[in-house]
């Protein structure tokens, strides 16, 4: 005999398929215990996947803010790829902290360098909160071209060179006039020969 029970997924942003329940799959009988340990084992699995995010601005390796990306008090973050963005969009250096903004208009702008991270619900928590999400940012999805995938995939095949992956991102809608006319840039860096250098949040004050 087959029967059906529900759980509540995690408000993670990552698996809401089927109104944010997973169903899971259990066979009666004293033959089917294993059978259903495993289906049980792979459900658990699968509600603790890493959320993927990608970064491009001061948060990629060797920027202002990276170091936050790995600090345990905020959760866990793996690092996986290099990536680019399938679409163009512009990205811009703007405010009086010299942020880099990456503007939700696509089809303008340069396809965008950044770095794919795997983090946990507590670590994208955080980073909603970095980020100002909503007012400042918005968190949505985006398409991804792989350059180089590093990290481990828990058993799947690794994404080759080339192929297109999906991953949250923080862009904005809330944006000056004048800010899309601004220089674009295609990799960021804070301490490029642009001269605009990142203003950090301890220097703010």
């Amino acid at each position: 005999m087959l029967r059906f029970a529900k759980k509540n997924s995690a408000e993670s942003g990552y698996n809401k398929s089927n109104g944010g329940e997973q169903h899971i799959l259990y066979m009666d009988g004293p033959d089917q215990k294993a059978m259903n340990n495993k289906i049980v084992k792979a459900c658990l699995t699968s509600c603790t996947q890493m959320t993927h995010v990608f970064v491009y601005g001061t948060l990629k390796k060797g920027q202002p803010n990276y170091h936050r990306m790995f600090d345990t008090a905020k959760g866990k973050t793996q690092f996986l790829a290099s990536a680019r963005t399938v679409e163009k969009y512009p990205l811009v250096i703007a405010g009086e902290c010299n942020i880099p903004f990456l503007l939700n208009i696509p089809g303008e702008g340069r396809r965008i360098l950044g770095e794919i991270y795997g983090v946990d619900e507590r670590m994208l928590e955080f980073l909603d909160a970095f980020e100002g999400v909503p007012a400042m940012y918005q968190r949505t999805t985006v398409k991804l071209e792989v350059v180089e995938w590093v990290g481990r995939t828990d058993g799947e095949e690794s994404p080759s060179v080339g192929s297109v992956v999906h991953a949250f991102i923080y862009s904005t809608k809330t944006y000056q006039p004048d800010w899309p006319t601004l220089p674009n840039y295609d990799n960021y860096d804070s301490y490029g020969d642009h001269g605009l250098d990142y203003v950090t949040r301890e220097a703010r004050d």
